[in-house]
């Protein structure tokens, strides 16, 4: 649906290259990456709001690389709404219609329908100044589906809202894609995020692609340390790779497989390591005495940072857990984890 081939972009010292990505049609796609990565300037690139330098933006086959904004058939959302104060609910989603050549019948229609869909019916009168952020943001929604755009990209919609309307508009977003025809492509810099909504994903720094895939592949199959830390690896070393062993300091890890000598990384997700009070008879392969150095809660679950040696390891524990064992610091502690559970770099 969407094909991006060698794009190049340069606006001023900023410079988006070599980028390759290819979305497909009714796809939910997640462009994620670091503040200044330069996902907004891909997205406005698409929309045609900003130069291209070189390479080619095919959406459905066609080439839209010089097309004028206004005839690429796609619809942009940005994160602070930019509605119309001094018009209502109705006529902020009426105003897309202005430079489309659609008749006001089906126009209407397709109002009542994007009404219904984002339940806005009982706001249809209001000013945008008396809604929340949930709502404005619905409005703004329903402003660019209106035009039946092919390809909606929606500039982290969800940042601007407390945790409550968040959770809200993550539902109204998968029901939108279930209901509309169209190719979503939207802009985040939380993984949470885009594993809870996208069906495939790229990760983008410093103006290049570093992965892109599946959100289960980039979850659990990083290919680089700067992905392996955005998908929350929270334990990444640098390592001495030696046959199926791997040194950090003075610690070996087991790898349960032979990897190249030399220099890398190997990472290790905190909820793949284990603790326990005792010693366990475990099939494990890795299994290290150390003290607990720091505990801090993550609202549902408690991170639990323990040194190892002059290593320090980061496991997640839930509430209950953390009372049965009696976790607090200064405790002493083992920690255990499979060589399945070892990403190399």
């Amino acid at each position: 649906m969407i094909s991006i081939e060698n794009l190049h972009i340069q606006l001023g010292e900023f410079d988006l290259h070599d980028i390759n990505l290819h979305i497909a049609e009714n796809d939910f796609f997640m462009l994620m990456g670091p503040s200044g990565a330069g996902k907004t300037i891909l997205l406005e690139a698409i929309a045609g709001l900003v130069p291209v330098k070189s390479g080619q933006i095919k959406v459905a086959g066609q080439d839209i690389t010089h097309l004028p904004p206004e005839k690429r058939g796609i619809s942009i959302v940005y994160q602070d709404y930019a509605l119309f104060p001094h018009l209502t609910v109705a006529n902020n989603i009426r105003y897309g219609l202005r430079f489309q050549k659609i008749e006001k019948t089906a126009g209407e229609q397709r109002l009542s329908e994007l009404l219904n869909l984002l339940n806005l019916q009982h706001l249809a009168n209001r000013s945008p100044e008396t809604l929340s952020g949930g709502e404005q943001q619905r409005v703004a929604m329903a402003r660019a589906l209106i035009v039946n755009p092919r390809v909606l990209l929606l500039d982290e919609p969800l940042s601007a809202l407390d945790p409550r309307l968040r959770e809200e508009f993550r539902l109204v977003l998968k029901r939108l894609q279930q209901q509309s025809t169209a190719t979503i492509l939207m802009v985040t810099h939380d993984f949470a995020e885009a594993l809870a909504l996208g069906h495939q994903g790229a990760i983008i720094n410093a103006g290049k692609i570093e992965q892109s895939g599946s959100m289960e592949e980039l979850f659990q199959r990083p290919q680089s340390t700067l992905v392996a830390d955005f998908v929350g690896m929270k334990n990444l070393f640098a390592v001495t790779f030696l046959g199926e062993k791997a040194r950090i300091k003075d610690l070996q890890i087991q790898l349960g497989h032979s990897h190249a000598d030399g220099e890398g990384f190997i990472a290790i997700r905190s909820e793949d390591i284990v603790l326990s009070a005792e010693q366990l008879q475990s099939s494990m392969r890795n299994s290290f005495q150390g003290m607990i150095k720091q505990i801090i809660s993550q609202g549902f679950y408690y991170e639990v940072h323990i040194a190892v040696s002059e290593v320090s390891f980061c496991a997640l524990v839930t509430k209950g857990a953390l009372l049965e064992m009696e976790l607090r610091e200064g405790k002493e502690i083992y920690l255990f984890f499979k060589s399945t559970a070892i990403h190399t770099f």
